[in-house]
């Protein structure tokens, strides 16, 4: 086993490790809405992308393990809700697709859209806690992660799951945020736009699905 998988094994505590609910069990109702959701999301994943990626096909066991299709995507922003992580992503990978066709990109692989767009995120797969509150559950930042970064990350975990990945989408993963970085990594990410121009394209679906459509 990996060192990031040892990293993420914590996550098969993810029903409670995910939901942060370190006393115990958490109640029925949160337990029915993790369960219907998850169930809900990998139904709807299994329906949209099953046969389109032999890829994403190998890992849907590791992203059900690791809380993929429970975990929010922000804890006030876009995707702050159970199964937010993955309802982003999807979106993300829509975006991705339309401009795709609309605007003839050429990828060096035919499934790197979906690759790129549902893995762009994975980073928070450990970053947000479902917290139990007397009157349901809120969503609160881990401010005890072992990994830090956010498209770097990314590609971390990515690059563990999957066979393998292409050089065009490890760029497009670990520039997906753009500019909103540190200042010292713009360079970086001019560099891999011009060599990558899908870099530019992931994200601007990531800006259109988070801060346009407020998924």
């Amino acid at each position: 086993m990996s060192k990031i998988m040892e990293i993420l094994e914590d996550f098969n505590t993810a029903m409670n490790e995910i939901i942060g609910n370190f006393q115990g069990e958490p109640n029925e109702e949160l337990s029915k809405l993790l369960e219907e959701t998850e169930q809900r999301n990998i139904d709807d994943f299994i329906k949209r992308y099953k046969g389109d990626s032999d890829r994403l096909d190998d890992i849907l066991e590791l992203l059900v393990d690791h809380g993929y299709f429970v975990c929010p995507a922000a804890a006030s922003h876009h995707g702050n809700d159970i199964g937010g992580l993955y309802e982003h992503s999807k979106q993300v990978a829509i975006e991705l697709h339309k401009m795709t066709v609309r605007l003839g990109l050429e990828w060096k692989e035919k499934d790197s859209p979906l690759i790129v767009g549902l893995l762009h995120d994975l980073c928070k797969l450990d970053q947000y806690l479902i917290k139990e509150t007397e009157g349901g559950y809120k969503i609160e930042y881990n401010k005890e992660q072992l990994l830090s970064g956010h498209g770097d990350k990314s590609l971390i975990i990515a690059m563990d799951f999957m066979e393998y990945l292409t050089d065009e989408e490890q760029a497009c993963i670990r520039y997906h945020m753009g500019a909103f970085t540190d200042e010292k990594e713009w360079k970086y990410y001019t560099r891999a736009v011009k060599k990558y121009p899908n870099v530019l394209f992931t994200h601007t679906a990531d800006m259109i699905a988070s801060q346009i459509m407020n998924i």
